[in-house]
C-alpha cells in the first residue's frame, strides 16, 4: 500500500512539472534546429532549399573578424567582470536582513530592495533619464545648491560606461537574488547559534562562523554559474541604455548578434555568433566545474 501511494505521489509530481518541461523544451532546444541557419548563405524570403550550403564559412568569417569583435568580446568580458566583482553584494544583503530583529523593517527594506527586478528595463531607463540627464532633477538639485556648475550625464559618458550600467544593474537585481541566500540561511541548523551563544559569541562573531561558511557553499554555486556565463550581459539593459555616445563601450555580444541579425537581417552569422558564445558558454561551464572538483572536492554536477 505504501509504495502504491508512494508510485502515485511521484506520478502527481512529475505531471505537475510536465508543462514548465514542455515550456524548456519549447524555447530552449527546439530553437537549435535554427542552427542550421549558420551553414547556408540564407537571405529572407529565399527558401532554405534555394540556399547554398557554405559550410563553415560564417564560422571563418567571425573568427577573421578581429577589429569590431575583438571590442565586442572586450566590452562583454569587462562588463561581466565587474558582475563578478559586485556578486557578494546580495550575500551581505541577506545576512543584514537575518540579523534584524524587527519582522516589519525587515519586510519593508526586503520588499523594497527587490521591487526593481520586477519593473521592465523600458522603465528603468525612463527613470535612471528623469534623474541623470542633463535637465534631471539630480543635476537641477545640485545646480540649485550650487554644488556644480554645469550639468553631467553619466548615461552619456563613454569613460564611466561600464561602472554605471553595473551599478543599475545592482540596483534591479541585489535584492531578489538575496531571496536565494536568505533561504540558505534560514536552512542553517539553529542549534549553532544556540551554542555559540553559550560558548559567549557575540553577533558579529555568529555571523563570521556560522551564517557565512552556511551560505558561502551556495554562493561559490552561483558564482560558477555566473562565471560559464560570462558571455551573455543580457539584451535588453543594453538595448534601451544604447546611444550614439557610448557605443563604443556598450556594445555587447548580445547586443551585436541582435544588431547583424535583426538590424542587418545577416541570420546565418548572427547564428554563427550564437553558436559560438554557446559553445564558450558549455566549455567554461564544465571548466569551472572540473576546477571546483578539483579545489574544493565537489562541484556542481
Amino acid at each position: 500500500m505504501k509504495a502504491g501511494i508512494s508510485r502515485k505521489m511521484e506520478w502527481s509530481l512529475l505531471l505537475m512539472a510536465a508543462p514548465f518541461i514542455l515550456l524548456v523544451i519549447a524555447f530552449n532546444y527546439v530553437p537549435l534546429f535554427g542552427w542550421v541557419y549558420a551553414f547556408y548563405d540564407y537571405k529572407p524570403g529565399i527558401p532554405l532549399a534555394d540556399t547554398p550550403f557554405v559550410g563553415l564559412k560564417f564560422f571563418k568569417l567571425a573568427l577573421e573578424d578581429g577589429s569590431e569583435l575583438g571590442n565586442i568580446i572586450r566590452n562583454t568580458l569587462g562588463i561581466s567582470a565587474l558582475s563578478l566583482l559586485i556578486s557578494p553584494l546580495p550575500l551581505i544583503l541577506a545576512i543584514l536582513l537575518s540579523e534584524v530583529r524587527s519582522k516589519l523593517f525587515k519586510n519593508i527594506v526586503q520588499t523594497i530592495t527587490t521591487l526593481p527586478h520586477f519593473i521592465s528595463w523600458v522603465i528603468v531607463f525612463s527613470i535612471m533619464f528623469s534623474l541623470f540627464s542633463n535637465d534631471g532633477l539630480v543635476n537641477q538639485q545640485l545646480l540649485n545648491w550650487g554644488w556644480i556648475d554645469q550639468p553631467s550625464n553619466p548615461l552619456s559618458d563613454s569613460s564611466i560606461a561600464w561602472y554605471v550600467q553595473t551599478a543599475i544593474s545592482a540596483w534591479k537585481t541585489v535584492g531578489f537574488s538575496a531571496i536565494i541566500y536568505l533561504a540558505a540561511i534560514a536552512g542553517i541548523d539553529q542549534e549553532q547559534y544556540e551554542a555559540a551563544k553559550v560558548d559567549g559569541a557575540g553577533r558579529f562573531r555568529q555571523i563570521l562562523h556560522i551564517t557565512i561558511p552556511g551560505s558561502v557553499q551556495t554562493y561559490l554555486v552561483l558564482l560558477l554559474l555566473s562565471v560559464s556565463n560570462m558571455l551573455s550581459n543580457g539584451f535588453e539593459q543594453f538595448f534601451v541604455f544604447f546611444n550614439p555616445m557610448v557605443s563604443e563601450k556598450l556594445e555587447v555580444l548580445d547586443y551585436y548578434v541582435y544588431r547583424v541579425g535583426i538590424q542587418s537581417a545577416d541570420y546565418a552569422y548572427s547564428t554563427a555568433l550564437g553558436i559560438f558564445k554557446t559553445i564558450i558558454s558549455i566549455a567554461l561551464l564544465f571548466t569551472v566545474n572540473f576546477i571546483s572538483k578539483r579545489t574544493r572536492g565537489n562541484s556542481i554536477f
